[in-house]
């Protein structure tokens, strides 16, 4: 009446421990850690060491004791530290105030705080346009080119 019953089900799950946890992928590089190399994959970088990477990820921290060098890829980009290198921030790249980023820089948009250092090669990039806001552009006559022919 009261016997355990076998499952395969149930061992599948007592093994559920060694499943990687479901969530955000996150790197932190604390200080005094040394790396260099490539980090792929990580939705959320923090560096509070020194690192010479090459990394694209979705957010980017680099804090007081952080500096980043390299070639460096994020959507938002949050610089308490130093940053030298190419530096392409697809969304908000914020530079707080004890924060310095110098190199090639590419933002779509930019805050920077009273203290805040930015200097290198700086470009704003534009957002991309969807297909139907361009096409309906083109759509409507242009009254200056249109010309009637009596023949």
């Amino acid at each position: 009446m009261f016997e355990k019953k076998s499952n395969k089900n149930s061992q599948e799950e007592d093994l559920g421990v060694f499943k990687p946890a479901k969530g955000t992928s996150k790197v932190i590089i604390g200080h005094g850690v040394k790396i260099k190399g490539e980090i792929l994959n990580a939705d959320e970088i923090q560096i509070d060491g020194s690192a010479d990477v090459t990394l694209n990820t979705d957010n980017l921290i680099v804090g007081s004791t952080g500096e980043a060098r390299g070639n460096l890829e994020t959507h938002n980009a949050d610089v308490w530290g130093k940053i030298d290198g190419d530096l392409k921030v697809n969304g908000t790249l914020t530079v707080q105030e004890a924060g310095e980023v110098s190199g090639n820089i590419e933002y779509e948009s930019l805050q920077i705080k009273l203290g805040g250092i930015i200097k290198g090669e700086i470009k704003n990039s534009e957002k991309i346009k969807n297909i139907s806001d361009a096409s309906s552009k083109e759509d409507e006559p242009k009254i200056d080119n249109i010309k009637e022919h009596n023949n």
